[in-house]
């Protein structure tokens, strides 16, 4: 069996489980209660008591569901167009692929590590597996020959931002972690879950990639042409998801003031530095590409 053929099963799989997984995320309502619960360290949590993530918190659970949307309407049909593109041989639809894959990596990854079990965790430790293999196929199959760009690619605007953002993100976390920590006492945000998952897996995983694929291209290394481009997709989607989670607390009526003037203008400009990245790639096959959709 073919490389392409495997690679196109597993994200077919992937966009028919993501479809199902995040569609019952979105519109399963159905009232589970109880209200709140007293954790394990003695703090009232307030539950969102609905649907399949009843038993996360009523902050949490409708981030979730934000993100179920950005993945059905944004990530899903990316997802498909990148895999068509790049079966017709598009360099671009190659990157894209890889970088929607990451996407739904860490998005399961996330949802298996921290939201609370339901009838939705072996969707997505199945999804978890198929777009970690997924990746791993199409990332390595990207190579400096294959990939190259146009002179004028602002490495060190994008390898700039990429390294500013990881920077800022891990101060933001290290703001919640370290005054608590001081104060022997236990962050809010942990809430009634394990411990904080996210926070954990950016700053040991998602933020130094980040930062080191920036230093490579800001450098003009050469494999940094291979992964910034990669992670500018990966973290574009991530981005609208975030942004999606604060529209959706802000809509409960949390205080999303700062946050979400910050987080809105990383996503801008991540968008940007994607549209950079598409443009600027030398694609050959990309005219004969679009004519053909």
């Amino acid at each position: 069996m073919s490389r392409k053929t495997i690679i196109n099963a597993l994200v077919l799989s992937i966009a028919i489980l993501s479809a199902i997984a995040s569609s019952i995320g979105i519109l399963s309502n159905k009232n589970e209660g109880p209200g709140n619960i007293i954790s394990v360290r003695g703090e009232k949590v307030i539950l969102y008591g609905k649907g399949v993530y009843h038993h996360m918190s009523a902050q949490v659970a409708p981030q979730g569901i934000a993100q179920d949307y950005v993945t059905l309407f944004i990530a899903i049909p990316l997802l498909i167009i990148s895999l068509l593109l790049n079966n017709k041989g598009s360099v671009r639809g190659k990157i894209l692929l890889a970088g929607t894959l990451g996407y739904f990596l860490v998005t399961y990854l996330f949802f298996t590590m921290m939201a609370m079990y339901n009838q939705l965790f072996l969707l997505w430790v199945v999804n978890l597996a198929l777009s970690f293999y997924g990746f791993i196929l199409v990332f390595t199959s990207l190579n400096n020959d294959e990939v190259s760009f146009q002179k004028e690619l602002p490495v060190k605007f994008i390898g700039g931002f990429l390294m500013f953002c990881a920077l800022a993100i891990t101060f933001l976390w290290l703001s919640v972690i370290i005054p608590p920590f001081l104060n022997n006492s236990i962050p809010a945000a942990v809430e009634h879950y394990t411990t904080l998952v996210v926070q954990a897996l950016d700053l040991s995983i998602l933020l130094p990639a980040s930062f080191i694929s920036g230093w490579l291209l800001f450098t003009r290394k050469s494999y940094g042409y291979i992964i910034a481009p990669v992670y500018t997709v990966f973290l574009s989607i991530l981005m609208l998801a975030l942004t999606a989670k604060i529209i959706a607390m802000g809509i409960l009526g949390y205080n999303i003031i700062p946050v979400v003037y910050i987080i809105s203008t990383f996503t801008i400009v991540t968008i940007v530095c994607l549209v950079i990245v598409v443009l600027k790639l030398n694609n050959k096959n990309y005219h004969e590409i679009t004519r053909a959709f």
